[in-house]
């Protein structure tokens, strides 16, 4: 079956982006797609309904292509868990702990898992949108590629390379990155796509046309900078950009609730927020001191892939103190997945921090963690109260505790999840993307406004249909500004 390598010439210059639109671009034209990324270095995840974990942008592509997302899809994920380190998922499950070099001596041995995974959703969809890593001319890397350019290779794709002009330097990036490619890799490359550009298209002159006569690859769109579409985040290189926005109509008031969450160095799976960012009426903003905090209304202690490491930090910084400030103050406090197990007595991970005896946690929640080898990968669903909650764990730790939150009752079984304390201002639980649950996330909210006094009401905003408007508008921007005849044409 046909398909297309998208490359960049930078890590987070529009990859994802692009792929995401051109995956509903041709679901609305009737076209069984699905996206592909063989190897995705991500801390934010997404487990698929067989349960097993891919890269979240994977995720939501598939969910763009309206596809249901699976494990071919992503077949390796890296989640970094030091300067050097990663821990490598293979199929969906952990594989290994290695560092840069130890994984670049693995990759040759990866690249026909790899190849299969690609042939077996070829066999069952008419194209594939394939996503590059970082840059596809990275020269010291070309001998053990499996993700960009080798992959088309094997797949026999034309490749296109985004460019991200808002950085500078686009027309010497795109230029520089064919120069560097060996030839068999550089006929690969069939068009360019100029992304992020603030300003009049027209300011680019013939800037295009040189690159064109220079390269022979022509330049097939121009993209703007857009301010308020922020599709799930891959990693936290993208903390610094877009990010969801209140769904606010003209008129509407300021925000009245004020969520502060803890920016941990390892910071997983941050997309938890995404929900809450879309909600009228609410600030999500991310803090690396205490006296960042202020005077929030929740704190959220969001999820870590180094949960001791991440917990030392948090005490090194003072943030205990300010959190208990804030409670005194009547915030609420919640912890989720790692930051639930920060709540809890202790902590014993031989498994992630490589120690095996006992670490104190914070001790607001009557909750104790022991990692395992296994990882648990599972969607879950439940209830708080009358609100049904969804959601998906992702954790080698078992965490144990009294009181809880939620209630699991699905194919997994009935289970208690999560622990509350302090009359319900702490709360701690497992399941991440629990705030997607509309009814739930106002429900909660509500609470979380009581508490300090405050009148704050739901909007009705729903995150789906919020998710759904955003994939639905990167698609009428490439049908805008991309020659998507062109496009089509590479597919044959």
């Amino acid at each position: 079956m046909p398909g297309l390598m998208v490359c960049g010439t930078s890590s987070d210059a529009g990859k994802s982006t692009v792929v995401t639109g051109l995956c509903r671009v041709l679901a609305r034209r009737g076209i069984k797609v699905a996206p592909f990324k063989a190897q995705n270095m991500a801390l934010n995840s997404f487990v698929t309904p067989s349960g097993h974990e891919i890269g979240r942008a994977q995720g939501v592509q598939a969910l763009a292509a309206r596809v249901t997302p699976e494990v071919a899809m992503n077949p390796i994920l890296l989640k970094p868990t030091g300067e050097r380190t990663s821990q490598v998922v293979v199929m969906g499950k952990p594989w290994a702990h290695l560092d840069a070099a130890a994984y670049h001596e693995a990759k040759p041995r990866l690249l026909g898992l790899v190849v299969d995974a690609l042939d077996d959703l070829r066999q069952r969809f008419d194209v594939i949108i394939c996503e590059g890593a970082g840059s596809p001319a990275e020269i010291n890397l070309l001998d053990h590629d499996i993700v960009n350019l080798r992959v088309a290779q094997e797949a026999g794709f034309a490749a296109v390379v985004v460019g991200d002009i808002d950085r500078g330097g686009v027309f010497a990036a795109l230029y520089g990155t064919v120069a560097l490619l060996p030839e068999h890799y550089r006929r690969l490359v069939r068009g360019f796509i100029i992304n992020k550009l603030r300003g009049d298209p027209a300011l680019l002159g013939d800037g295009p046309a040189e690159l064109h006569r220079r390269t022979g690859v022509p330049t097939l769109g121009v993209l703007p900078y857009l301010h308020d579409v922020a599709l799930d985040a891959e990693d936290s290189l993208a903390l610094a950009g877009r990010r969801p926005r209140p769904l606010r109509p003209a008129g509407a008031e300021q925000p009245s609730l004020d969520v502060a969450a803890v920016r941990f160095p390892r910071i997983a799976n941050f997309t938890d927020l995404d929900a809450l960012a879309i909600e009228p009426g609410v600030s999500v903003r991310l803090v690396e001191s205490p006296s960042g905090l202020g005077d929030p209304d929740l704190v959220i202690l969001p999820g870590t892939k180094a949960t001791v490491a991440d917990l030392e930090w948090l005490r090194g910084r003072g943030f205990p103190a300010a959190l208990t400030t804030a409670l005194d103050r009547h915030s609420t406090l919640v912890g989720i997945c790692g930051g639930y197990q920060m709540l809890g007595r202790t902590i014993t991970d031989p498994v992630e921090s490589g120690r095996p005896d006992p670490v104190e946690g914070l001790a607001w929640l009557p909750a104790a963690t022991v990692f395992e080898p296994t990882k648990v990968t599972r969607q879950r669903r439940g209830r708080v109260d009358q609100h049904r909650a969804t959601g998906y764990q992702i954790h080698h730790g078992r965490t144990t505790a009294a009181d809880p939150w939620i209630t699991l009752d699905d194919a997994y079984g009935r289970a208690p999840d999560g622990s509350t304390a302090r009359h319900g201002a702490i709360k701690g639980t497992t399941l991440h993307g629990l705030f997607e649950e509309d009814g739930f996330r106002t429900a909660f909210l509500e609470e979380v406004a009581a508490r300090r006094g405050k009148q704050w009401r739901g909007s009705g905003v729903s995150f789906a249909a919020a998710r759904e408007s955003q994939i639905d508008r990167l698609a009428d921007l490439l049908e805008a500004h991309v020659d998507l005849d062109a496009v089509e044409a590479l597919l044959t």
